[in-house]
């Protein structure tokens, strides 16, 4: 599967116009449908090798990192191991800042917390362990109370690794790795660099002259924005994010992480934070990802969950001029959706010929619904008729009780009410009755 011609022309212009206006050695995109790269552009050339960067080419991802911190997180919620509604003191106790903020709020960068730890710049320095960063907590690191506002916070990032290290006895590094990149195969995603990667500079915003930046190993810092990968690596994250492995973390536990805990664009909501997940709005679209960003390094990544693709953007400079990542990743992946959308899955003809029983014409206050049994999912299928709007899909939850699993009654029960001979005659949607007639 490959782009059009047309469209991959236009994502190669588009970034090679960034490289060129943003002044970074090399530009790297692709856009992802279903895991796999359908079309890798590239721009410039590495100072250091000569050479263009390829699908196996390394770059550091930056805070893309803390998208796999928060589903460690999650992970170790569906399991028990904790609450979202801990406070922090219960898996840190001692901090002074463990009393007030919980963990859902530092995952929606909404605890109050400043933004980096105590200390040198900790991204262009080698970080220092666990105990130093506890240790500086004092109570003035909450800069709002918290859920006041939207404020990011690397500092959460790195207590919510160290929650995760405590509640598992492993370190972050292993359990990111055991997890998650070996479970989903991303072979060329690690701690440190491997080549081949991409070497990180600074540019002299007026003479050009690049400057090499350290690749530190932040430490206690790693949950916020440690890791390296590939184009083809983050083509699996994304689809992941897109579509989970219920192996590694159940769908729902996704879509909740997908869910706006603060809008932090209050004037347009236009970008909000889920757990763990930046939220964009491009046009009609919601995206879903986050961008990074390292001494030496722009990274950005995006889904589109309903059509399965997304795209990502690699650069290796710190700043590009005139041009923000993030806008340049939206154009490109818009693009290519307005291009080139996802087909509809084809009309497959019903194996079973028997009519259900709850087939058809069901009526609330005038209203008209159409019922439709899914033999192949094993759904009730409910749609507004009157007021179109998302179907409702239940799944059997009992004898004559359904679940819904969409639309507005997401998580209501339906309950079959039957006559003296066993007719069903009325359905009951969170206490909404439906009826055969209007």
């Amino acid at each position: 599967m490959t782009l059009l011609a047309q469209t991959a022309a236009r994502v190669d212009e588009l970034v090679a116009g960034a490289q060129a206006q943003g002044r970074t050695p090399c530009l790297a995109a692709a856009v992802l449908r279903d895991g796999r790269p359908l079309h890798l552009a590239a721009a410039g050339t590495d100072p250091a090798t000569g050479a263009v960067p390829g699908a196996d080419t390394q770059f550091r991802i930056g805070s893309i990192t803390k998208t796999m911190t928060a589903v460690l997180l999650l992970q170790l919620r569906d399991e028990g191991h904790l609450a979202l509604d801990d406070l922090l003191y219960r898996h840190l106790p001692g901090t002074s800042v463990g009393s007030a903020i919980t963990l859902r709020q530092l995952l929606g960068h909404v605890s109050g917390l400043q933004r980096e730890p105590d200390g040198p710049w900790w991204e262009r320095h080698d970080g220092g362990d666990l105990d130093a960063l506890l240790a500086a907590l004092t109570p003035e690191k909450i800069a709002y109370p918290p859920h006041r506002s939207y404020h990011y916070s690397n500092l959460a990032y790195g207590l919510l690794g160290a929650v995760a290290q405590r509640v598992t006895g492993m370190g972050w590094a292993e359990l990111v790795t055991k997890r998650l990149l070996e479970p989903l195969g991303m072979r060329r995603t690690s701690y440190q660099a491997t080549e081949p990667f991409a070497r990180g500079y600074v540019v002299h915003p007026w003479t050009g002259v690049l400057a090499e930046e350290p690749r530190t190993d932040t430490g206690a810092m790693a949950p916020a924005g440690q890791l390296w990968s590939t184009v083809e690596d983050v083509a699996v994250w994304a689809a992941f994010l897109a579509d989970p492995d219920p192996d590694v973390l159940a769908p729902t536990t996704l879509a909740e992480m997908c869910a706006p805990v603060v809008i932090s664009d209050l004037d347009a909501w236009t970008t909000g934070h889920g757990l763990g997940l930046e939220l964009m709005r491009h046009g009609e679209r919601v995206y879903v990802g986050h961008g990074g960003s390292m001494p030496g390094y722009q990274a950005h990544l995006i889904v589109h969950r309903p059509s399965r693709t997304g795209s990502v953007v690699f650069g290796n400079a710190y700043t590009l001029y005139g041009v923000k990542a993030s806008d340049l990743n939206q154009r490109l992946l818009s693009g290519v959706l307005d291009a080139e959308p996802v087909r509809p899955a084809p009309w497959r003809a019903a194996v079973v010929a028997e009519r259900h029983e709850l087939d058809g014409a069901w009526w609330w206050m005038g209203r008209e619904f159409a019922a439709r049994y899914d033999a192949v999912a094993a759904e009730l299928v409910v749609s507004p008729v009157t007021v179109p709007a998302t179907p409702w899909r239940f799944t059997t939850d009992g004898a004559d009780v359904w679940r819904c699993r969409s639309g507005s009654n997401d998580g209501e029960l339906l309950r079959v009410r039957r006559d003296g001979d066993g007719v069903p005659v009325e359905l009951d949607i969170a206490t909404f009755l439906h009826t055969r007639r209007p």
